[in-house]
């Protein structure tokens, strides 16, 4: 399901970073000052194209609001209504077209995923405890960190976060069976009042729920 391969990429927000910083710097910036986060969203995802075919796309739009220590939400909202909450304790995710909610331990759905360590980090140095981190050659006139998990049991095989002066910019996530996610970002804004409610959710009645 699509929207379990995003969970990889979910948790991100705006960056405290100066213009002149590279990704390393702009993530420790991040990861220091940005204590919540909301931004719209636009997300391309390409799989490898089959024998004979051309290069599939996917493409999806919304809005996703964050809060320290380890709460986030994606609501997407064309083509398909979509959302991803996370609470602190436990992961939803909730498909309306199926009217189908499955729900996880956030620590067991998340590991080591950008969605965790962004989301839940104190600094760059418990980023690097999971994670390889280093700076990337820049490119389309941004910053770029690269993100490698140390452990090879997920499905993730990078992330790239790409920065323009003070904002995120851009995502880019690549899993073990080629698929990308291009993520970009807009109307970013940082550190706004966030009510406890945003992250909360319950399962719509007569919804179906598949602990996991």
């Amino acid at each position: 399901m699509l929207l379990k391969k995003l969970i990889a990429g979910i948790g991100l927000a705006a960056l405290v970073a100066s213009a002149s910083a590279g990704g390393l710097e702009s993530l420790e910036a991040f990861v220091k000052n940005a204590r919540s986060g909301r931004a719209e969203f636009t997300q391309t995802v390409t799989s490898p194209p089959k024998e004979g075919q051309t290069v599939r796309e996917k493409v999806s739009t919304g809005t996703f609001e964050f809060q320290r220590p380890g709460k986030f939400r994606f609501d997407y909202k064309k083509p398909f209504v979509q959302n991803i909450v996370a609470d602190g304790e436990t992961l939803w995710l909730f498909d309306a077209d199926l009217n189908q909610v499955t729900q996880r331990k956030q620590a067991q759905a998340l590991g080591s995923t950008p969605a965790a360590l962004i989301a839940s980090a104190p600094d760059l140095k418990a980023l690097q405890a999971d994670f390889a981190l280093e700076s990337a050659p820049e490119r389309d006139g941004l910053q770029w960190v690269k993100a490698t998990p140390k452990s090879k049991d997920g499905q993730l095989q990078s992330v790239q976060i790409g920065f323009q002066g003070d904002s995120l910019a851009a995502l880019e996530i690549l899993d073990s069976f080629g698929q990308k996610s291009v993520l970009k970002f807009g109307k970013v804004e940082v550190n706004p009042s966030l009510p406890a409610s945003t992250f909360q959710f319950k399962p719509p009645p007569g919804a179906d729920v598949v602990r996991q």
